[in-house]
């Protein structure tokens, strides 16, 4: 049966908002949407020394690309890297060529450096919107499932399963819980180590697996 309801946004047909697959939004939570402006706080030890550099980099950029196309390229790449390990190590036991680790480190840097520029693309570029917001951070997640996975391949922590299951764990959970504290707070809050910090250690380790062989972390 097709029925309007009272908080179905306008312009979206009565037919299609029934069959969506999740409950609809109140009328509140569409008007926190609709206002909902991107808030941070804090600043992280590495961040301000990275600015001259993302700054740099977004300066290089075309006005006419996309900051969602640029979230997806660093996506893609950091997927990318992370799955070539994957092949060479099903089980994070075995050993890869160590250009593949090399790699790896290359993608996440690649990553990062996206991820940083395609919010000061938007802004630039007079784009920023909660849609693009929220494609930048679910890109985020799925980034998180894949460093985490690079890293624990690179240290070869597939001989001891449970800290593996507990780092992956741990790596969602702590995104999960900066992003559940923004809903509720409204203000994304940094700390002194924080996510450039984390993903720059994991860049390092990367790097030495790549030059020094993954035994180098058998103590």
């Amino acid at each position: 049966m097709w029925r309007f309801s009272p908080g179905v946004p306008s312009g979206l047909r009565a037919y299609e908002y029934s069959r969506l697959p999740t409950p609809p939004l109140s009328r509140h939570q569409l008007k926190r949407l609709e206002e909902h402006r991107y808030q941070s706080a804090g600043r992280s030890l590495l961040e301000p020394l990275m600015q001259g550099y993302w700054e740099w980099l977004v300066g290089r950029v075309p006005s006419w690309i996309a900051p969602n196309l640029i979230t997806i390229i660093g996506l893609s790449i950091n997927i990318c890297t992370t799955v070539l390990l994957v092949f060479y190590c099903p089980t994070a036991t075995e050993q890869a060529p160590l250009w593949a680790y090399i790699a790896c480190a290359c993608g996440l840097f690649i990553y990062q450096s996206l991820d940083a520029i395609d919010g000061k693309q938007a802004r630039r570029t007079n784009s920023s919107s909660p849609l693009g917001e929220l494609f930048d951070h679910g890109c985020d997640s799925l980034s998180t499932v894949f460093v985490v996975l690079g890293t624990c391949i690179a240290v070869q922590l597939g001989t001891n399963p449970d800290w593996m299951f507990f780092c992956c764990f741990a790596g969602t959970f702590m995104f999960y819980c900066a992003h559940w504290q923004t809903y509720v707070s409204g203000t994304l809050r940094f700390g002194i180590f924080d996510v450039t910090e984390s993903q720059i250690i994991i860049i390092i380790c990367q790097l030495l697996t790549g030059t020094l062989g993954p035994w180098f972390w058998n103590f």
